[in-house]
């Protein structure tokens, strides 16, 4: 095993026909904590073989097999990234755990709490590592806002309101020239709506993240406004926090006019703050006296000013690669004290408490929307 960086990490999944492979490839390398070694990109044979060529992973490295791939690697590499379509999670992940072999898995972990429960069996936090990739935290002043609540600038919270709209069930994005298709295991609906898996959970996390409680029940509304039938697109849930917060969250993928409007509004007794993910580098704060702050990486921020959050000064906004990054940066951290039998923790990396939350707060809004009352969270 690694003593220093780049770690050594494997695929299974990613290929060139991926949605986020490329991505995680990418995120992974860009402040070198991490270097792809080996992988089982795809089932598709010519697809596997030209993601390898692509990323230069030697002949002898890349494998048709994930499980082959996972016996002859496993004493080579420091981790493996799970990035396969999340219905064959369950699969990868328990055999990974069994050989004790580092986890680090594109959201959403599992497709409902059942199958969380199957991992519980054998994961044990004191001696595996599983990491999930919300990767919206890793925005530099996502985690200004962090700091901004945890130090009571904006006062006791009181209400948060999370957004996620897309328009892709409606007008399908052009990636390289060509529309892109929602993949066919997108178009089935699991133990928990496939929406929520795709975009509901990243809402959960980022409230979870800033707010450091957990949703404590859940008022939702499901609805299809897409070609596709029987198929959840549109989401609207009410929640309720301990202490009396109360929030909101809103998914689409039929929102005409989105590419991707995430936004979080959280609101406190003394002010309030709102972050918008296509303007990423500011933050607009309002306080009860009036006064009103748009707060950059340029103006007096005490957290988002830190060199590793400024690849490039300001003016020159980051972006959902560079927000990757930091995680992956976060995680190679988190996986190098693991190694080193460090039991340090991370207030950036999140594995299988929190993924487990968010899919037991979808599985009760699914029994909200179909009952139409308010559903506890159980997981």
């Amino acid at each position: 095993m690694a003593n220093k960086y780049p770690l050594k990490i494997a695929f299974i999944g990613g290929g060139n026909n991926s949605a986020v492979g490329y991505v995680h490839f990418s995120a992974a390398h860009l402040d070198n904590k991490f270097q792809v070694v080996a992988g089982a990109f795809s089932r598709n044979k010519e697809v596997n073989q030209q993601t390898a060529k692509n990323w230069n992973i030697p002949k002898e490295r890349v494998y048709t097999c994930w499980q082959a791939m996972i016996d002859v690697e496993k004493s080579k590499i420091d981790a493996v990234v799970v990035l396969t379509p999340t219905p064959h999670h369950t699969e990868v992940i328990l055999q990974l755990l069994s050989k004790n072999i580092p986890i680090i898995c594109e959201k959403s972990l599992t497709c409902g709490v059942d199958d969380t429960k199957k991992i519980d069996a054998i994961y044990d936090s004191n001696h595996h590592f599983l990491a999930v990739t919300f990767n919206y935290s890793g925005y530099a002043m996502v985690r200004e806002l962090k700091h901004i609540i945890a130090h009571g600038r904006i006062g006791d919270i009181q209400k948060i309101h999370l957004e996620m709209p897309q328009e892709g069930f409606k007008r399908p994005p052009d990636i390289a020239g060509k529309p892109s298709s929602p993949q066919k295991w997108r178009l089935k609906d699991y133990d928990v709506p496939t929406i929520c898996l795709d975009l509901g959970v990243h809402l959960h996390h980022l409230s979870s993240y800033l707010l450091e409680i957990e949703p404590e029940s859940t008022c939702a509304q499901f609805a299809n406004h897409s070609e596709f039938d029987n198929l959840i697109d549109d989401v609207n849930m009410l929640l309720k926090y301990p202490g009396g917060v109360v929030g909101s969250m809103w998914m689409s993928k039929t929102a005409i006019g989105h590419r991707n409007g995430l936004s979080v509004r959280v609101y406190g007794t003394k002010g309030s703050a709102k972050w918008f993910q296509l303007n990423p580098d500011e933050l607009e704060l309002n306080y009860n006296d009036g006064r009103r702050e748009i707060l950059d990486r340029a103006g007096q921020c005490q957290y988002a000013n830190q060199l590793r959050y400024n690849r490039m000064k300001p003016g020159h906004p980051t972006g959902f690669i560079e927000a990757f990054a930091n995680l992956y940066a976060d995680i190679a951290k988190a996986l190098h004290a693991h190694i080193h039998a460090n039991k340090e923790s991370s207030e950036y990396v999140f594995g299988f408490e929190q993924a487990q939350h968010g899919l037991a707060l979808f599985e009760a809004a699914k029994r909200s929307a179909e009952e139409g009352n308010w559903q506890k969270v159980k997981l």
